[in-house]
């Protein structure tokens, strides 16, 4: 925590003076707009995804060209209230299992509650069991994959192309990942992208296998898209965009 705390704190003073120096005599007295700040958390119980580190490097390239500065912890110590209320948004990337205890679950309710957003990437639906409204602030939980593969193309079906993390898409999108089924999903969420599950085997949810949702919930918003298992995903131009769209939504940039 005392590491996050620094970082946090580097970056702030990094921006303000950057900043200060690239600004002409003429704006000197105007008031520096701070970037947003995004908390990458990605502590593990269980799997840790290879994964991880290169989608921490890519939330931090989507934060510089973008005006927010995503800052990684692996602290469940920094879900406090104190901490909290400094980010507009907590990203949960491949969490598995049990990663908070009863107090820091209900900082980040509190953190949601006052308007806070949430966006879990892939094994964040692979997280927290236990804890009945986290599972609905995610959306679903994991049931299971394919195995034997379990890394396979498929097709994916656009519902929704006016969404920012979709816009970009045609009506279908074929990519290689792995994908999760899910139980206990949420039907309060607005789907994103299905699976068509006649386009790879192993998929158990049927015709409605959604893969990337969103919804307003409990004052807050939440965004869960289930790609991003390989570390190829986050070089792909598409999914980085899907990324970046779902970020700057729960950003509240539209």
């Amino acid at each position: 925590m005392k590491f996050l705390k620094f970082t946090l704190l580097w970056a702030l003073c990094f921006v303000v003076s950057t900043n200060a120096q690239n600004k002409p005599k003429s704006e000197e007295n105007k008031e520096v707009k701070m970037p947003e700040l995004v908390m990458v958390f990605t502590k593990t119980a269980g799997y840790r995804h290879q994964s991880i580190e290169k989608g921490v490097e890519t939330l931090r390239e989507l934060g510089r060209e973008n005006g927010f500065i995503a800052l990684q912890t692996e602290s469940s110590e920094d879900f406090n209230p104190q901490n909290l209320k400094n980010y507009k948004l907590v990203v949960f990337l491949s969490t598995t299992m049990d990663v908070l205890d009863n107090n820091q679950q209900k900082a980040f309710e509190g953190y949601i509650k006052n308007g806070g957003s949430f966006l879990g990437i892939h094994a964040a639906a692979d997280t927290e069991y236990d804890w009945a409204w986290y599972g609905k602030m995610v959306g679903g939980y994991f049931e299971s994959h394919p195995n034997n593969p379990n890394v396979l193309d498929a097709t994916i079906e656009v519902l929704n192309k006016t969404h920012l993390s979709t816009k970009h898409l045609q009506d279908t999108w074929r990519r290689s990942d792995e994908w999760y089924n899910y139980k206990n999903l949420n039907p309060a969420v607005t789907v994103l992208l299905n699976l068509d599950e006649d386009s790879y085997k192993g998929g158990t949810n049927g015709e409605n296998h959604p893969i990337a949702w969103f919804h307003k919930f409990d004052g807050g918003r939440a965004f869960y898209t289930g790609g991003g298992h390989t570390e190829e995903s986050f070089d792909e131009p598409e999914f980085r965009q899907h990324l970046l769209g779902g970020i700057l939504w729960c950003l509240a940039r539209k």
